[in-house]
């Protein structure tokens, strides 16, 4: 079976959310424009990891073309559209800049079923495999609003313990540095 790359161009809508309580939630990325939407889950490091890269991302295109304009776009706080079906899990996430349209490319990649592949990066030229990509064509204000839409999401969950740093559940949690008191 071959890959297939899922592309959106000019998504009308490209966000993050989260279901399920804290502690319990699955992250999803949502693509959607007029026909179609696709939800991918991912981990919450994931998440975060995205979201520093844009803002890094953002900020170095700033810095190094000043004809770029990034606006302050309204913020997304929408819950995520449904019927939330998840397309695939992702595994593998590149990012590119295309200069000569100024858009920001996110690559999202399933995980690999063969336990032998690790892949440090996508190749979308090669589509042998079998792993779907989620391809997202967004401006550079657009990528800053994600990005910020990502901390808020990944931040509103769990506190940490301001001991060990570990999540505190609304059980509480043995603390180690307390000496396995409940916090």
């Amino acid at each position: 079976m071959t890959s297939r790359v899922l592309l959106f161009e000019e998504p009308e809508r490209f966000t993050v959310g989260t279901v399920g309580q804290p502690g319990e939630r699955t992250f999803f990325i949502q693509a959607r424009d007029r026909t179609r939407l696709i939800s991918i889950s991912l981990e919450k490091a994931q998440v975060q990891a995205l979201s520093e890269r844009l803002l890094y991302m953002v900020r170095e295109i700033k810095q190094s073309d000043p004809t770029v304009v990034i606006t302050k776009l309204q913020r997304d706080d929408a819950p995520l559209d449904t019927p939330i079906e998840e397309e695939f899990r992702v595994g593998v996430i590149g990012l590119a800049f295309d200069a000569d349209k100024q858009l920001i490319q996110v690559d999202l990649q399933a995980v690999s079923e063969n336990e032998s592949d690790n892949p440090e990066f996508i190749d979308v030229d090669d589509l042998t495999g079998d792993q779907d990509i989620l391809r997202v064509l967004i401006s550079p204000s657009e990528a800053d609003r994600f990005s910020k839409r990502c901390n808020s999401v990944v931040g509103a969950g769990r506190q940490p313990c301001p001991l060990c740093g570990g999540p505190i559940d609304p059980r509480g949690h043995l603390c180690p540095r307390a000496n396995g008191y409940r916090r």
